[in-house]
């Protein structure tokens, strides 16, 4: 079995934000394309991503959001 397929089945919030922020410094992507692009990659449906996100990541994507008009200063992300 590829260690990056086992590496998937045992994701975690931990290890998604850390290739989050790989995929961010590396690709130098937003953190949203980064996510896009891990999904991808990785074989993760996008909605099923929610519940590998950090609260670290959560408030960097906010941030970005609002940086780019696609959600209202004050409002948050429905993460858990």
């Amino acid at each position: 079995m590829n260690d990056e397929i086992v590496e998937i089945e045992f994701m975690t919030k931990s290890k998604f934000g850390k290739l989050i922020e790989g995929i961010v410094r590396d690709k130098k992507l937003s953190y949203i394309d980064a996510i896009v692009y891990a999904c991808e990659e990785h074989n993760i449906e996008i909605e099923d991503s929610r519940k590998y996100v950090n609260v670290a990541l959560k408030q960097k994507i906010e941030a970005e959001a609002m940086q780019l008009n696609f959600l209202e200063k004050n409002a948050q992300l429905p993460f858990d």
